[in-house]
């Protein structure tokens, strides 16, 4: 995500200071006004129903790792919306940036990593793409300069990538004027090179190809799919997670099911570019089939609109993070919540509303999710009065020391039935690099189990949720045996949870992350438990 991104927002707490809230886009599927109560009624009190549940990931929000098949046979796969890419001209030995990050011309003089030799693609078709600068412009010509100024781009910012026949990871760039774009200089780049082209060491035209980072999320599938979108999504949420596999939970000690969904989905049978539809039958099928077995549901809007962390499974498009940043974003949020709570509110298997998964610490601030969790809540209560509200905390990928675990238990404790969902793997973080299985198993038993011991003892009426964990870890030559206890230490640890657990996810082809592929051979046994 970039590293560009403040957090200056103006939003409206109509809870605490008790003004009006903005009037509802009239392009909302349903069309309520979100007013407040004054002043919250009491709500029933749940039972001690704990969840053990099954996240159903990868299914109706796409994340490429959990289901790596179905991005098999895209064209020029490699070039899918969020690439990011460096181009080093062959004669200047180095790289093409952006001036200054944007906003200016475009150089070939960039050092390895200088910070602005990084573009991100939007995908327009196989071999047509738009290209993203470091603070947020797009390549284009001004006359034969090439420079990179717009931020709206149209058919004029596009351009060709082309791979040399004999060295895929060769490239010439053919900008919307018919011409290539060329390394005139270190401090000259120009479209106005030449047509036909010898691909030696020597043309000007030529640069060296590195893929830096791809993306693999529903915005590049469906977008890369492009005409056969709807046929590969309507058969992947056939297929991926049908009736017998709620069945097969409700058979094996699960009780509930978190199910992840993007706002586009509300939108469904229409969805705007690149969605297609399919999602919603295949929501209103699990719910159905959840009510069938017996099963808890925990709707969770894993996917805001603008993208919330700049993720896949947000379904960014180019890992750009906008979520807060505007008031439309959020405003377009509770639209998203009360299509969602109006559908499903009086669901009897409806058990917790998320109101948003994992925002991106510190690029959306603690101050935006508080007040777009206290407005969001106010929505859902408006169709149930008693349903589990659930608040995820923010998350940072790079440190697992901060935020503070706690830091919405004051919102939290204003509001009845309230949940905080936080998320505990052994895996990203430098706590767990090199760790043997032994390790991973000790650090289970002794750190989240006095981390949960805090968290029951601090965090006031709320209730705590560990809503994604995972067999997942860095271990190597670990034996049945040890896998077995590590999965029964993060069961215990996560059982004295008081709102209960759910693990991240029914199925993936990555054994270790499939609860199912466990449960099956032999790694998790929750009946006899």
């Amino acid at each position: 995500m970039s590293n560009q991104i403040t957090r200056r927002i103006c939003l409206f707490n109509l809870f605490i200071i008790g003004t009006a809230l903005l009037p509802i886009s009239q392009s909302s599927p349903s069309h309520h006004s979100f007013q407040p109560k004054a002043k919250a009624k009491p709500l029933t009190t749940q039972s001690d129903f704990k969840v053990r549940g099954a996240n159903l990931g990868g299914w109706l929000l796409i994340e490429g790792w959990i289901h790596p098949t179905i991005f098999d046979g895209i064209p020029n796969d490699d070039f899918l919306d969020g690439t990011t890419l460096q181009f080093k001209s062959v004669t200047t030995k180095k790289y093409l940036c952006a001036n200054s990050g944007g906003g200016d011309f475009v150089v070939a003089s960039c050092a390895d990593n200088c910070g602005w030799e990084k573009f991100r693609l939007w995908r327009i078709n196989e071999n047509t793409f738009q290209i993203r600068v470091p603070k947020d412009q797009f390549l284009g010509i001004d006359g034969t300069q090439v420079v990179a100024v717009v931020v709206n781009p149209t058919d004029d910012e596009n351009f060709e990538i082309i791979r040399g026949s004999k060295d895929p990871n060769r490239v010439r760039i053919k900008a919307s004027n018919g011409y290539y774009l060329q390394a005139k200089s270190e401090n000259e780049v120009t479209a106005d090179g030449p047509k036909d082209s010898d691909w030696g060491d020597n043309d000007p035209t030529v640069f060296e190809l590195t893929i830096v980072s791809q993306i693999q999320g529903d915005f590049q599938l469906q977008n890369g799919w492009g005409s056969k979108a709807a046929q590969v999504m309507q058969n992947h949420y056939d297929t991926f997670i049908v009736e017998s596999d709620l069945k097969f939970l409700s058979e094996n000690g699960i009780n509930a099911v978190r199910i992840p969904v993007g706002w586009w989905t509300i939108y469904d049978p229409n969805p705007p570019f690149p969605f297609v539809s399919g999602t919603l039958q295949a929501l209103d099928n699990a719910f159905s089939w959840a009510k069938k077995y017996g099963l808890k549901v925990i709707l969770d809007l894993h996917s805001a609109p603008g993208s919330q962390n700049g993720v896949a499974h947000s379904s960014t498009r180019d890992g750009s993070l906008e979520w807060g940043k505007t008031n439309e974003t959020i405003q377009h949020t509770l639209e998203v919540i009360d299509f969602y709570a109006a559908r499903y509110g009086k669901h009897e298997s409806l058990y917790g509303f998320e109101l948003l998964n994992e925002p991106l610490y510190p690029y959306v601030s603690l101050k935006t999710v508080e007040e777009y969790y206290q407005l969001a809540y106010n929505v859902v209560r408006r169709y149930n009065p008693t349903v589990y509200v659930i608040f995820s905390t923010r998350l940072s990928f790079t440190k697992d020391d901060v935020p503070p675990l706690l830091e919405l238990s004051s919102l939290a404790n204003r509001l009845e039935n309230t949940v905080l969902d936080i998320h505990w793997y052994s895996l990203y973080y430098e706590t767990f690099t090199n760790l043997t299985a032994k390790e991973h198993i000790e650090y289970v038993k002794v750190e989240r189990e006095k981390q949960m011991t805090e968290l029951l003892g601090n965090n006031g009426l709320a209730r705590i949720y560990i809503g994604e964990w995972s067999c997942g870890w860095g271990a190597e030559d670990y034996t049945k045996e040890d896998l077995q206890e590590f999965a029964k230490a993060q069961i215990e640890a996560y059982d004295r949870a008081s709102f209960g657990w759910s693990f991240w996810t029914l199925k993936n082809v990555q054994n270790n992350w499939s609860l199912k592929w466990l449960i099956e051979n032999g790694y998790i046994d929750l009946l006899n438990r």
